[in-house]
């Protein structure tokens, strides 16, 4: 069975809501103001099968709209999920300002496909309804439609003369619609909450795309929380699930009526991101006045509405009748992903002047040249996917796309995302996704560091790999994975926490050389009664700079070792300890201070700095005031 939102349009009093009934014997004025006052205050719901050209079944959703210039805001947030449109022309009154500011509402959402309908054709004669006709067709021409292809149908809701024709017509152009993805990511915009006894919390809304199963947990956006479907029901008959183009309603657990409000959406959880930024592609209608850079409108998508400034990108104003880049900055975070169409309304007078679609939700927030926007937003709205996400990917520059990311930024499957990863012929770093360009890039960046870093700092054996990365400014997963690639082949080697170039070793002049060797004999002549530093290192010709670097090239390669702030052994002094602790041990498994300091020949001075070395070294063990020789 093939399902088909219908929505409405039309001026207050032209008789939608009749029609409705008259099509599926549903009454959709659901409130008591709207039945006391005789008009349609918020958006109501009815439903109808009808046979389909081919034999099958339609099952066609209508959502019948408010009219009122004041309930615009209401007809908004039910035309958004709409696949097709009734345009309803009263036959007695035939175009009012309504019809116009709907019809450009429909134009704006994108709606392809609809009917033109004259009701209360019973209360005029056979020639003004060819008149009204005449000039409906005339005010409709060359629109989706456009009476060629979409023909004027004149009926009665109170005699039934024409409904039987409008019904085979609402079901071939039905059975044209293109039926909405159902294996999409699942979404769902509220636009009613109310409590049901025996059930508790009951939203509402059209699933614009994918399938929810009862006990499916959701997440409620822009709020975050998470709930689980208790019950589904489509149509008002209880379902296992709902598919895309269905009115849907679902019992849930996990909020109350208090948590939820029209506006909101419900998503698979952890997959999307909500946002107050989007760029997007707006066209101002012919009949607005000018639009200013930064000018604050109200901003409808879907069931959500808020207030948004509007930024033009290389412009000061919009002319009427033209489309332009722009950002439109929130008010308020919504859930809003690429394709979603929106409609703007002035700030004051509130009366329709453009509308657009999404193109990014997640927009660059550094400053970028207007050529680089442009381009990147040509790209998302013309380009095949393997090109939208090999730009977004690009965009990201050096620190690369988050594979699990991807479905949130264009909305699509994480499968979708993978397959069109390989397809682009993007990299994977580590859970992070590059073009072969920016990974070209980060090794180029990262083999001139490091010979920069060799040419400034001859007596150090290589630069850190967090020093390396902060100077390349690569992002983490990309640095390492380039970082191994390059090692791998041999551009680079790693000897610890330290990069350098293939055999590098540390270049010496002839008095840091004789430098070196004055240091390395100094400490390996004192044995354990070891010099200050500061007093062997104020003996050399070089200065102090280079002089601390070659001790620290000694520390490194474990020439020398640092057992304190301030006493540095030798290697083949430390190592001549450990051979007497051992041979001590022969004679006794424990040692004092006293002891220690008798078979070493050294002062406390040196003893306890030592015996704390040891005890790290796990060669010896302090048990109170001696030590287990382990």
């Amino acid at each position: 069975m093939k399902s088909v939102i219908v929505g409405t349009a039309g001026h207050i009093d032209h008789g939608k809501t009749a029609l409705v009934k008259a099509l599926t014997g549903i009454d959709a004025d659901r409130l008591e103001e709207e039945k006391r006052r005789g008009i349609t205050i918020d958006i109501g719901f009815a439903h109808l099968d009808l046979p389909g050209p081919r034999g099958e079944t339609l099952r066609l959703g209508f959502v019948d709209v408010p009219g009122h210039e004041r309930f615009v805001r209401n007809m908004l947030a039910g035309v958004g999920g709409i696949d097709l449109v009734l345009l309803v022309i009263a036959a007695d009154e035939s175009i009012k300002p309504q019809t116009r500011e709907h019809f450009d509402i429909c134009r704006l959402l994108s709606v392809r496909r609809g009917l033109t309908v004259l009701t209360k054709s019973d209360l005029v004669d056979a020639e003004t309804l060819e008149v009204v006709r005449l000039e409906v067709e005339d005010f409709l021409r060359g629109s989706f439609l456009d009476a060629a292809s979409a023909p004027v149908i004149p009926v009665s809701s109170l005699t039934g003369a024409g409904l039987e024709d409008l019904k085979q017509a609402l079901a071939r152009v039905a059975q044209e619609a293109p039926a909405k993805d159902a294996v999409a990511l699942a979404r769902l915009p509220i636009d009613r909450v109310f409590t049901m006894k025996g059930f508790g919390t009951v939203v509402t809304g059209t699933l614009v795309a994918g399938t929810i199963r009862r006990d499916d947990e959701l997440e409620v956006f822009p709020a975050g929380q998470r709930v689980r479907v208790r019950g589904a029901q489509v149509h008002d008959v209880p379902a296992e699930q709902s598919i895309a183009g269905q009115r849907t309603a679902l019992n849930l657990v996990g909020a109350t009526t208090e948590d939820l409000a029209r506006g909101m959406t419900l998503v698979p959880p952890d997959t999307f991101r909500s946002t107050s930024r989007v760029d997007a592609l707006l066209s101002l209608l012919p009949s607005a006045k000018p639009l200013k850079d930064g000018a604050r409108v109200h901003f409808h998508a879907y069931t959500m509405e808020t207030i948004a400034e509007v930024r033009l990108y290389g412009m000061k104003q919009l002319k009427p009748g033209d489309e332009q880049f722009v950002q439109l900055r929130l008010a308020e975070p919504a859930l809003l992903l690429p394709g979603d169409r929106f409609i703007l309304r002035q700030f004051s007078p509130v009366v329709t002047i453009g509308g657009g679609f999404v193109l990014d939700a997640s927009p660059s927030t550094r400053k970028q040249p207007q050529t680089e926007v442009a381009t990147f937003l040509a790209t998302l709205m013309t380009g095949s996917p393997e090109q939208i996400l090999e730009a977004r990917v690009r965009r990201r520059g050096l620190t690369g796309l988050r594979l699990q990311d991807v479905p949130g930024e264009m909305n699509i499957r994480l499968d979708a995302a993978t397959r069109l990863a390989k397809a682009a012929g993007l990299l994977s770093c580590g859970p992070m996704l590059v073009t072969s360009g920016s990974f070209a890039l980060a090794r180029k960046l990262i083999r001139d560091t490091v010979e920069k870093f060799h040419a400034a700092n001859p007596l150090v054996a290589g630069i850190s790999k967090e020093e390396l990365r902060e100077r390349t400014r690569i992002g983490p997963e990309v640095f390492q994975s380039v970082l191994t690639t390059m090692v791998e082949k041999k551009e680079l080697a790693v000897t610890g926490e330290l990069v350098h170039l293939p055999g590098r070793g540390v270049v010496m002049k002839d008095e840091e050389a004789e430098s070196k060797q004055i240091i390395e004999s100094a400490f390996a002549s004192a044995g354990l009664k070891v010099p200050a530093l500061h007093e062997v290192l104020g003996g050399l010709k070089v200065d102090k700079a280079r002089a601390q670097k070659i001790v620290t090239l000694l520390l490194r390669d474990k020439i020398l070792i640092k057992i304190s702030d301030t006493l540095v052994f030798h290697q083949s002094a430390l190592q001549e300890l450990r051979r007497q602790m051992a041979a001590y041990k022969a004679k006794s498994p424990k040692i004092d201070v006293g002891q220690f300091k008798e078979l070493t020949g050294i002062t406390r001075k040196y003893a306890i700095p030592l015996l704390e070395y040891l005890d790290r070294e796990r060669v010896t063990r302090r048990v109170g005031d001696v030590r287990e020789i382990l």
